[in-house]
């Protein structure tokens, strides 16, 4: 990784005196001595109190708390390099599997980050203060003397000794303390910019995040979302199951009640019979959609009988004419969810937006992989950005390390193409 500072000093040498990089590095050295002198006098403190404790076993916990004292110091850091280096580093702790002290310890204590940000720690407290109280001393240095003038006529008839036994009698002997606090900046600048740029190295390799790091937390991602639509497809069948051994039953028991109250005025002169008849078409109806809307949440025959027995039960019900084309064996529930609900929001957007005459739905197994392509012969131009539930499609396939290709070219045809790992 590129120090910006170094950046600066080899492209322009002499104008990098001139810009803000002087002083910021400067600010960066000199807040670093004041946090680092801190932090070495608090681990300090903590690592003694630890082992003397340890005897009542008290110290251990202290212990412990040195061994995550670099989680906060390096939080700090990573902030306080934006004085002297523009790209942030990233933070390479993954997420927190529950709350509390506990957990939270347990896991930070397992990562490898946690430990490089401990021996940076050290560093700071120890390397990093110790050059900086050198560095510190060379500024003030430079800058006493650059003033030197100023001091000798403010104290005046007092005399100013920069070499003992050789007093300064006026300002204008003093000219030379202010050339050599000159040349004395001057040095503090390369030296505060090369020291700077070795304090964000070190940073950079031990307080950013790793390939491993980064891998990690990928992958914990990864399952995060599996186990959110994992949960999500429980849900579905849990409301599917409610509905139809709850709602749907008491609909069938209304409309049959309803049918035995018709026929009993059956034949009489009441104004209640259209009443009746008119409650019970409603009742069918209310019925008919209650099982429309189960068959969509998550059909049982998906369940029973695969992804192409489903896909022939959707294309009955659908307006447009659907000639299916899948010749596949049972696959893992979750791929077989996911592809059903792609040809349910495939079949939903033709129907809508596409003026399709036909739609084909092709499912084969291609070694290890399901390829599942819908196609219409509609006017094309579906972006899957434009809210047509698409974009929500492809998360759902990325979730299964699969992809999905949408060709829509304006004018027609639109092809969907579903590309999933049946090891998924």
């Amino acid at each position: 990784m590129n120090v910006a500072v170094w950046a600066a000093v080899r492209r322009r040498p002499v104008r990098f005196l001139l810009s803000p990089w002087p002083l910021r590095a400067w600010a960066f050295l000199l807040s670093g001595t004041v946090l680092g002198a801190l932090l070495f006098a608090v681990l300090s403190v903590l690592l003694f109190a630890g082992i003397g404790l340890s005897v009542v076993g008290i110290g251990l916990v202290v212990l412990a708390g040195v061994a995550v004292t670099g989680i906060p110091v390096a939080a700090l850091e990573r902030r306080r390099l934006r004085l002297v280096e523009p790209v942030p580093l990233v933070d390479p702790h993954g997420s927190l599997p529950g709350t509390g002290a506990v957990p939270w310890l347990r896991t930070r204590l397992r990562e490898r980050a946690t430990w490089r940000e401990l021996a940076y720690a050290l560093l700071f407290a120890v390397v990093f203060t110790a050059v900086g109280i050198g560095f510190t001393a060379l500024l003030s240095m430079s800058a006493i003397l650059l003033v030197t003038p100023v001091i000798v006529w403010a104290i005046a008839p007092d005399t100013v000794m920069l070499v003992p036994g050789q007093p300064i009698s006026d300002p204008v002997a003093a000219l030379p303390g202010t050339l050599a606090g000159l040349v004395g900046l001057v040095l503090a600048a390369y030296a505060g910019a090369l020291l700077a740029g070795a304090q964000v190295r070190a940073a950079q390799f031990l307080l950013s995040a790793r390939e491993e790091d980064l891998g990690s937390r990928v992958i914990e991602l990864t399952r995060s979302r599996a186990r959110l639509v994992d949960a999500f497809e429980a849900e579905r069948r849990r409301i599917e199951r409610d509905l139809h051994d709850g709602a749907q039953q008491e609909l069938v028991a209304l409309t049959m009640t309803l049918g035995l109250a018709e026929l009993e005025l059956r034949g009489q002169d009441s104004p209640a019979l259209p009443l009746i008849a008119r409650a019970r078409g409603e009742a069918k109806q209310a019925l008919e959609q209650l099982r429309s809307l189960v068959r969509g949440i998550h059909p049982q025959v998906l369940t029973d009988h695969g992804l192409a027995a489903a896909v022939s039960e959707l294309a009955l019900r659908n307006p447009i004419p659907v000639t299916v084309d899948i010749e596949l064996p049972r696959l893992p529930a979750p791929v077989e969810n996911m592809a059903y609900f792609a040809v349910t929001e495939a079949l939903a957007n033709a129907a809508k937006y596409s003026g399709a005459d036909e739609v084909v739905v092709h499912g084969r197994l291609e070694g290890e992989q399901l390829v599942l392509v819908v196609s219409d012969d509609g006017r094309g131009g579906a972006d899957p950005t434009a809210g047509s539930g698409l974009q929500g499609l492809a998360d759902r396939v990325a979730i299964l390390k699969g992809r999905l290709i949408v060709i829509s070219p304006v004018g027609g045809p639109t092809q969907l193409r579903v590309e999933v790992p049946c090891s998924a």
